[in-house]
């Protein structure tokens, strides 16, 4: 049975705790301040000077609000970024994160179905099937999610399709569709373990559909099938686009090839050599669509290639574990030194970063951009950030992180297949190894 906490015990941990002579003063402390106000180094302020030796102009910064969508906003910004500086678009232009929402919404919706219909043979608490119930769908996603859905149904200026309720307060939306998600499951687990047809199946599913449909045009309206765009560029030039479709849109404006734009990973566990490629089962949201596939790369190599984007002008996508160690909400800071609250305790609470994965301490929440980076004597020093949380965290809603946070807590970055060298060219051009579904390098950002 193991052995239990005896009295003795209790009476020993408290005369080693009265023993010590700090212990009272560090206790009024944490019970009057917390753990964090108690336990914050102004030493991280100090070197987290928002000045970099490579800064990008990329205007003002968007807000998520109360959504999931930060992978979403991340990889529209980087397309804002270049549309700035192709066709002068003034710094508060966005793309719609609404429009692509809907699309992720329906489209995952036929995912967790057609994942549902493929398990249905086992049991509701195998791990898998569990793994598809604990939340059918939700706001996080990964690059090559957003990747499906442009290949699929383009991209539209904010104004051309903007903002709900909904949108920008996802919970109460998701609530209710991953209810509908889980009753619906019943039903196609029942049709396929009573040996009806495919035609049978998939017609209803289709019905499911339809109302998943009609679900999200309720709630964030019907995305255009065509639009009429006009503004002023940055010299007060007027521009009007009429009847412009979504994917001409995206061809017109952004024009990306985007097979040429890879996933990148610093996964240091044993279980994933580096300079290979991997993917996870049952990961992604459009059926047929874009698969999601990691390059792992050490993390020099990691940050090299990052660097190497920033130099020829284009932000990089990015993603991490915004919440570790970081005063991220207000301050904007990420590193390491911002809180000691080891040393407050006198405790010893670290871990190498693959002991983080392997012991689900740590794990990609977040998508933001990276604008700029400190370069000193050729090495990174600090980072800029552009997050969407708004212009009230940090500078504008700019951050800045520590290339020793980088190391700890970054995860992913997005590429250009240019800024690699012709051996990881090589290595990114496996076919990847597939991973189970909760793999940690499967996490979604999602972080609002």
């Amino acid at each position: 049975m193991g052995t239990e906490i005896s009295q003795n015990l209790i009476d020993r941990f408290k005369k080693e705790y009265t023993d010590r002579k700090e212990s009272k003063v560090i206790e009024r402390t944490v019970t009057k301040n917390g753990i964090l106000n108690s336990s914050r180094d102004l030493a991280a302020d100090v070197e987290s000077t928002p000045v970099f030796s490579i800064d990008l102009d990329t205007g003002d910064v968007a807000n998520q609000m109360q959504s999931g969508r930060c992978w979403m906003f991340a990889a529209l910004n980087t397309m804002r970024h270049d549309m700035k500086n192709q066709f002068k678009v003034p710094g508060s232009f966005e793309l719609s994160q609404s429009y692509t929402f809907f699309w992720d919404k329906f489209e995952k919706s036929n995912w967790f179905y057609e994942n549902i219909i493929k398990t249905a043979a086992l049991d509701t608490d195998d791990r898998k099937v569990a793994f598809l119930l604990n939340e059918p769908q939700g706001d996080g996603g990964q690059w090559d999610m957003l990747c499906a859905i442009i290949e699929k149904y383009g991209v539209v200026p904010q104004s051309a399709f903007p903002e709900t309720y909904n949108s920008s307060k996802s919970r109460e939306f998701d609530t209710l569709l991953n209810e509908k998600l889980r009753k619906d499951a019943i039903t196609l687990r029942e049709l396929v373990n009573s040996d009806a047809s495919d035609e049978q199946i998939q017609e209803r599913k289709q019905k499911m559909l339809s109302e998943v449909y009609r679900m999200a045009s309720y709630s964030f309206g019907q995305p255009p099938v065509k639009f009429d765009w006009e503004y002023r560029d940055d010299s007060k030039a007027y521009h009007r686009e009429e009847g412009i479709t979504p994917k001409e849109f995206f061809d017109k404006y952004i024009g990306w090839d985007l097979d040429e734009y890879i996933s990148i990973i610093n996964a240091p566990t044993a279980d994933k050599p580096y300079d290979q490629t991997y993917t996870v089962e049952m990961l992604g949201n459009v059926v047929n669509g874009r698969q999601v596939k990691h390059l792992n790369l050490n993390m020099h190599d990691f940050k090299q290639a990052a660097i190497n984007q920033l130099k020829s002008g284009e932000s990089v996508w990015f993603g991490c574990d915004v919440g570790q160690h970081s005063e991220a909400r207000e301050k904007g800071l990420l590193d390491l030194r911002v809180f000691a609250e080891d040393e407050l305790f006198d405790i010893d609470i670290s871990m190498s970063k693959a002991e983080r994965l392997d012991y689900k301490e740590s794990l990609m929440t977040h998508a933001m951009v990276l604008t700029g980076v400190d370069l000193v004597d050729g090495k990174p020093k600090k980072w800029k950030v552009e997050n969407s949380w708004g212009k009230k965290v940090g500078e504008k809603g700019y951050m800045v992180m520590s290339d020793e946070w980088m190391d700890e807590y970054c995860y992913q970055v997005v590429v250009q297949k240019k800024f690699l060298t012709d051996a990881q060219r090589s290595a990114q051009s496996q076919e990847p190894t597939v991973l189970k579904p909760w793999d940690p390098m499967g996490s979604l950002a999602y972080t609002d």
